[in-house]
């Protein structure tokens, strides 16, 4: 049986049903929930406590497809990560439509690039500009743009300062409804992972930063899963990042992630070093690191691969060639189709317009 979810407990006391094959004795287990039935994945459970009467419980099993219940995202990544074996491809998004366009598409968990958030909301570039309220303010719009929504991954730096830091930047985190972050062993005046000249702090500070990002999501109760990333390997080499990555696992990391491969089978290499841990590879087109692709990372035995400029890039080179088409020509060259109803629509017109009907509002009963 799958692994359940309590779905609703009620505590009005109820007699045993009269269809039940086996009814529990008073002497019985505390609890015992009866085997799965393939046709339905809600199942009826009854428990005794010492010897009170018997409470009535309803189990839910986390369904397959889970964008049929409003989990939190940290449920869903979690699911993902402990009950199936795929690979689960990531998106880098950074804003609300490049958000809504890979959620249009499918995906089962979007990546929130600091990257690309640093450049879509301050035009600076990825080197520590940022801060807590900047990339928290973003990773809570994109997280929480459908709760029936994929869960979001986001990039948490090296969490903003010290112990004390790191645990404030977990709990908002979390608090917004993300699933899931990294955090970074860099100086706090860190740089993206793919430049030359990065420097990493001595390996008991940055476990310091682990232990307390673990604690704090464990004070909260969450299921958000904490994704040690290491950038050591450009300045102190492939052993003491597997090392980290092994404390940091020890220290209550769920997920590691060793930043710059130089070559494939090093990535490999890590994977089979720290098996049965999982892994998260930063796929980085034209960075320092040679192309994996989703086939290759999948084979590999990754479990999480996210594509940070996988929308950047894309958007920086569509937007300059329709503003020097512009400049040049005198008119943008929209394509056929994508009108204004259209990118509306992979925002969300029809749910907002059917909530307003829905609520007897008549602002749209001659449509848009």
């Amino acid at each position: 049986m799958a692994p359940i979810a309590i779905q609703e407990l009620n505590l009005d006391t109820k007699p045993y049903p009269s269809d039940m094959s086996e009814t529990p004795s008073p002497d019985g287990p505390l609890l015992a929930i009866p085997s799965s039935k393939e046709s339905s994945s809600v199942s009826t459970t009854w428990l005794k406590l010492n010897s009170s009467a018997p409470i009535h419980v309803e189990v839910k099993e986390i369904p397959a497809a889970y964008h049929d219940e409003p989990f939190s995202g940290a449920k869903k990544l979690r699911h993902l990560l402990e009950n199936t074996d795929e690979l689960i491809v990531c998106p880098g998004v950074y804003d609300g439509l490049s958000a809504r366009t890979a959620m249009e598409l499918g995906f089962k968990s979007l990546y929130m690039t600091g990257a690309g958030t640093t450049a879509s909301r301050l035009g600076q570039p990825d080197l520590a500009i940022a801060q807590l309220a900047d990339m928290r303010d973003n990773a809570d719009m994109i997280a929480n743009l459908d709760p029936f929504g994929p869960p979001l991954i986001a990039d948490m730096d090296t969490g903003y300062g010290g112990p004390i830091m790191v645990a404030r930047t977990v709990e908002h985190y979390i608090r917004s409804g993300v699933a899931g972050a990294h955090l970074e062993d860099q100086i706090l005046t860190k740089r993206c992972g793919h430049l030359s000249g990065k420097k990493v702090v001595p390996r008991e500070e940055y476990m310091s930063r682990i232990r307390a990002a673990v604690a704090a999501k464990r004070r909260l109760k969450s299921d958000f899963v904490l994704i040690a990333r290491t950038d050591a390997l450009q300045s102190l080499g492939y052993d003491e990042c597997i090392a980290r990555l092994k404390e940091a696992r020890d220290a209550g990391a769920d997920v590691g992630l060793l930043e710059g491969f130089k070559s494939h089978e090093q990535a490999a290499a890590a994977v089979e070093e720290l098996k049965p841990w999982p892994l998260l590879l930063n796929s980085v087109e034209n960075g320092h690191s040679p192309l994996i692709t989703v086939d290759q990372a999948r084979k590999m035995g990754f479990r999480i691969i996210i594509f940070s400029f996988a929308t950047l890039a894309p958007a920086y080179t569509a937007i300059r060639e329709t503003l020097l088409r512009l400049k040049n020509e005198g008119v943008t060259g929209t394509p056929d189709g994508i009108t204004p109803v259209k990118l509306f629509e992979v925002c969300g017109l029809e749910h907002a317009m059917s909530v307003d009907s829905g609520a007897g509002g008549g602002a749209f009963s001659e449509g848009v």
